[in-house]
């Protein structure tokens, strides 16, 4: 369907070319094609006639707009892999990949009608910023071969086959798929890939499928389904317990679930293989049933339950410190990196306050330091979130900001405060910059949707350079921004 109107929009280029979400716009609805997605604008207060029309132009009936528009109900356009851009009194904005592979049987078609432009393949990250963890599971072969720097795939069978390709988020799919090598069992093709999370398909005599010994696939926005292989860059191992039924891997990462993931039993004991975010990271094995450290790891933590939890690091760590209080007998670090525990991390005294060196991974969180059993901020934080469950202000940190705010003009502002659903609209807690013409600050924030807007002054604004927004429940609108996956 979406080739089809892809099609009609060539079609008809001359006649509708418009720039995406134009303040100056004065249709009912509009079609657009901007970077690679396909952009629906409709006002609320359409005409049935008009709406009909633009619905034909377009061959949109699918999507049902006129219910859509009635009811309010968007639940099922969502579900077909539509973006909700701008949904409020005024108008409705969405949007969607152009296209998706399974439609595209054949890759010179596709290649002509998108062009190489590379944001056409923004859908299909190398990997994704918000992962924890990874691990791949295969019912019917082992899992690939991995070395530090490349990857083996394999397809078993299909030996009649006169062509097999490999394609993923790694190739730009069929832009760059890759010729396989038939062997006594199957295929195979090797890939250099880093650490991380990928999608993948297997082109066998021009059809595309997915892995069918893969258990672990996702569906794109576009509808379609991938198999998905995480590159792993950590390998847990147990020694031993040779004479035990199975054993499993559990911990912080993946809110220790007992039996998600499975070891593999060798010559010498056991392995099992994850893709990790960088972060610090309680664990534990469980043989058998029964819950052990890793005898091999000296790093620990105690568990709460009068034993200890195994100690795992990935990344550069953040130093926390607390200045001054000399007579305290033990301060301790909690925040939403550990679930807000209170007994698992101390710091350790220095000749003018505390430390303590914790391995983040890029994000924002929120923290306080517990000195002799009593909660404080971090005086020399001046950045911070108020905490409306216990109605108090948590420090808050930034760790590898990837997008900075801005807004131009106000010149004689005295203070401009940026706030949104990443600080829970905390007016006052992340103060912004004077440079040049703007105010700015700079945030990490997670793939998709975020609402904000500014505090200049005390005064809300909405972003004025920013065309997306939503009604809220005050009837003040919020900016709204996107953040693509990278």
């Amino acid at each position: 369907m979406e080739m089809r109107r892809l099609l009609t929009y060539c079609l008809l280029l001359s006649l509708t070319v418009q720039p995406a979400f134009s303040q100056g716009d004065l249709q009912k609805a509009s079609y657009t094609i901007q970077d690679g997605r396909m952009y629906i604008r409709i006002e609320k207060k359409i005409e049935a006639p008009t709406l009909q029309q633009f619905v034909q132009k377009y061959d949109l009936g699918d999507l049902n707009l006129g219910l859509v528009l009635n009811s309010g109900r968007l639940t099922q356009l969502i579900k077909d892999g539509w973006r909700i851009d701008v949904d409020n009194s005024r108008r409705l904005v969405i949007s969607k990949q152009i296209g998706g592979m399974d439609e595209l049987r054949n890759p010179e078609r596709r290649m002509a009608l998108t062009g190489d432009h590379p944001n056409n393949y923004d859908l299909f990250p190398p990997r994704n910023d918000d992962l924890v963890y990874g691990f791949n599971r295969f019912s019917g072969k082992l899992p690939f071969a991995a070395t530090e720097t490349a990857v083996t795939f394999y397809l078993k069978g299909h030996y009649n086959a006169a062509e097999v390709l490999l394609a993923g988020s790694f190739t730009n799919w069929q832009h760059g798929a890759i010729p396989m090598t038939r062997t006594d069992s199957g295929w195979i093709a090797d890939v250099p890939l880093g650490p991380g999370k990928y999608w993948y398909k297997f082109i066998v005599g021009g059809r595309w499928m997915t892995d069918p010994d893969n258990t672990h696939s996702e569906a794109d926005p576009g509808g379609n389904v991938n198999s998905v292989y995480y590159k792993p860059n950590v390998t847990f191992t147990l020694p031993g317990h040779l004479n035990n039924k199975d054993a499993y891997l559990t911990g912080s990462f993946n809110a220790w679930n007992p039996g998600e993931l499975p070891l593999r039993k060798g010559p010498s004991g056991w392995t099992i293989q994850l893709y990790l975010a960088e972060g610090t990271y309680a664990y534990k094995f469980v043989v058998d049933g029964k819950w052990i450290e890793d005898p091999t790891n000296v790093n620990r933590i105690a568990d709460g339950h009068k034993g200890f939890n195994s100690i795992f690091r990935l990344g550069k760590p953040h130093l926390f410190t607390l200045k001054g209080y000399p007579a305290a007998r033990a301060v301790a670090l909690t925040g939403t990196f550990n679930g807000w525990r209170s007994d698992e991390w101390y710091l350790q005294k220095t000749p003018d306050g505390w430390e303590l060196p914790y391995t983040l991974g890029p994000g924002n969180y929120q923290y306080r330091f517990i000195v002799d059993g009593k909660w404080i901020d971090d005086p020399g934080n001046p950045l911070f979130v108020f905490d409306r469950t216990r109605h108090k202000a948590n420090a808050f940190l930034i760790i590898q900001p990837n997008y900075t705010f801005r807004l131009k003009g106000y010149p004689d502002a005295g203070e401009v405060y940026l706030a949104g659903d990443f600080n829970e609209w905390t007016s006052n807690g992340l103060r912004m910059k004077r440079e040049g013409d703007s105010w700015v600050f700079s945030i990490h924030l997670s793939t998709g949707k975020h609402l904000y807007k500014f505090v200049v002054d005390g005064h809300w604004v909405k972003d004025p350079d920013n065309p997306l927004w939503e009604q809220n429940e005050y009837n003040t609108d919020n900016s709204v921004l996107w953040m693509e996956e990278k």
